[in-house]
């Protein structure tokens, strides 16, 4: 998950300077910041996190990445940071919103506002969510980076076009170069979509099938085209879609784990005729194809939850359509 490509190699030998990566600590930041410190041995690798998960500092540190305990909820934190002419923001809040409606917003507006303020000098790849786009229908493939962003009901999907909106504001007055990574599901045999819905063949629950396609892509994959864009940044900044490139079905997924698995799935509901979903051709142009296809996850996810390996124990809860989280 950690292995850079030569393509990446190159990309960051074209953008001058080290990298600060702002909410390492989450499920993605780790692996990023490892992936960046490997294909450039040579610059600085900064992970900036809260650094509550027993074990993670030290883990990252022993690969190469400097760490820096911060809140980024504090101002007077943010303007200690360590500058640097490259910046990925990986920090955000999503589940838990309802009820802390309050932090969703200060996590995923203030705080970038903040950020974009602190590095108005650098580079800033900021990662976002296909969340900010309209349900669009299954057989559209896809919304593009120019469909609007004005996201179905929910507090979070809303803070996160606020988010945005935030860099964007900064990029315009000060000129800040950057991409806003638009993802969509990035798999990880520990969670995802398709952690959840093997886990849920192989206990036999029941499948909501009212969510009914959703796009994903490999973890090593989308950290790996994250960190490109640093190299293919606009003035002002803009969004660029990141997942798989095709919509994926659930009642397929679910088939499949259950062919591996001599299961019958269980289902209910039927399919909407929408869906969050991006269309990820810009992507495929900058990047090319992920290197990861589906079926070599599906076969991955299948052998590692049918041999009980370990899970973070967090659904991502793809089946909301409300946008309640």
């Amino acid at each position: 998950m950690t292995t850079p490509s030569a393509a990446l190699v190159a990309d960051l030998a074209r953008v001058a300077g080290d990298l600060v990566v702002l909410g390492v600590g989450g499920k993605m930041g780790p692996t990023l910041a490892r992936m960046a410190k490997r294909a450039a041995p040579g610059k600085r690798v900064v992970g900036v996190a809260r650094f509550s998960e027993p074990g993670l500092r030290d883990s990252l540190e022993s690969h190469g990445v400097e760490c820096v305990p911060a809140d980024l909820l504090d101002r007077a934190a943010v303007a200690r940071l360590p500058r640097a002419p490259n910046v990925v923001f990986m920090a955000g809040r999503k589940f838990g919103s309802t009820g802390r409606e309050d932090l969703t917003w200060a996590m995923n507006v203030f705080v970038p506002a903040l950020v974009a303020e602190a590095y108005a000098a650098s580079r800033i790849v900021a990662f976002s969510t296909a969340c900010v786009y309209p349900f669009v229908p299954v057989a559209s493939g896809g919304a593009k980076e120019d469909v609007p962003t004005t996201p179905p009901p929910g507090e979070y999907a809303s803070s996160c076009v606020g988010r945005e909106r935030m860099f964007q504001y900064y990029s315009r007055t000060a000129g800040t170069p950057g991409r806003l990574i638009r993802l969509s599901y990035a798999i990880d045999m520990r969670y995802g979509v398709l952690h959840d819905v093997a886990r849920k063949v192989l206990a036999r629950d029941t499948i909501d099938l009212a969510m009914g396609h959703v796009n994903v892509i490999w973890q090593g994959d989308a950290n790996e085209q994250a960190l490109r864009a640093l190299a293919h940044c606009t003035s002002p900044t803009s969004g660029l879609n990141v997942s798989g490139p095709a919509a994926t079905s659930i009642r397929s997924l679910a088939i499949a784990f259950g062919r591996r698995f001599g299961i019958e799935p269980n289902f209910a509901g039927r399919e909407a005729d929408t869906a969050w979903l991006v269309n990820t051709e810009e992507a495929q142009r900058l990047f090319g194809p992920p290197a990861v296809p589906l079926d070599t996850l599906i076969d991955w996810t299948a052998d590692w939850v049918a041999s009980g390996k370990a899970s973070l124990g967090k659904d991502t809860h793809y089946e909301v359509r409300d946008g309640n989280y």
